[in-house]
């Protein structure tokens, strides 16, 4: 595997395949779910079913949920057991970040030959982890490790959204803020033709009091703004299917919705 440096904590080109599209979601706990979630995921999969035109695959190397009482991702009880097997594959763990992913995406991109990554990455690592300036030197790790396995990859990075602790942590708060700015930076910096980058806007409207169940993890309408963010760019930018045009239509039972750290 190429060698990636991490910084721990002290304290327009054409997508590759002649079949189809390969996407990769990279993510931490709002992205794999929880045992009884739809996820993101499963909305963005129904987005882009709804164009017949646009040849895909879902890929990755996992395909579970977190189970809470396992503590661990064990669980296949997603929302909908009509969600393909295929579908359900990802690169996301309860708990990873940014840290965690820079040092295993260029194998996994290898091994998937995915085209497109759709990441939402950080809250973990500027909560528990890393400051802003070391998290975003992860993130451009990612970036290219990532590269390093396919020259011509695409990328759609997602900004941080602050979950509720900032709402009461200052420099949390200030954490999240300058991270965003330092991953706009790296996004400009990086980008180039061969391998387009592009940083999503947060949800228009995203509210954790509305659109978290527990201030942090997507509810049906958040899973609904999350997938809409990633579809949007990719239509504005690149032309790839159209408008998101999702919305939310059922709720995660009350039973299985738990509080944990991303």
């Amino acid at each position: 595997m190429a060698q990636v440096s991490i910084v721990t904590s002290q304290a327009g080109a054409v997508i590759g395949h002649d079949d189809a599209m390969r996407f990769l979601f990279v993510g931490d706990s709002m992205t794999i779910g929880h045992a009884g979630d739809f996820t993101w995921r499963y909305r963005m999969w129904q987005h882009l079913e709804a164009f017949p035109g646009l040849p895909y695959e879902i890929v990755g190397p996992r395909s579970t949920l977190y189970d809470a009482e396992a503590d661990a991702p064990v669980s296949h009880a997603y929302a909908d057991p009509s969600f393909p097997p295929a579908a359900r594959r990802h690169l996301s763990g309860w708990g990873e970040g940014w840290l965690h992913m820079a040092p295993v995406i260029a194998d996994a991109v290898r091994g998937t030959e995915a085209d497109v990554l759709l990441v939402s990455l950080g809250l973990i690592d500027l909560g528990f982890y890393t400051d802003a300036e070391q998290t975003a030197a992860n993130a451009r790790a990612f970036i290219t490790a990532a590269r390093t396995a396919n020259p011509r990859l695409r990328m759609v990075l997602l900004p941080v959204i602050p979950n509720i602790r900032a709402e009461t942590d200052a420099p949390f708060a200030a954490s999240c803020a300058r991270f965003n700015e330092l991953l706009a930076k790296a996004v400009a910096d990086l980008d180039n033709p061969s391998s387009p980058l592009l940083l999503a806007s947060r949800p228009p409207g995203y509210d954790i009091h509305t659109d978290t169940y527990d201030g942090t993890h997507p509810g049906p309408s958040g899973e609904h703004l999350l997938a809409a963010a990633f579809a949007d760019a990719m239509h504005q930018a690149w032309g790839l299917g159209g408008p998101y045009a999702g919305g939310p239509t059922a709720r995660v039972p009350a039973q299985v919705q738990v509080a944990a750290p991303v």
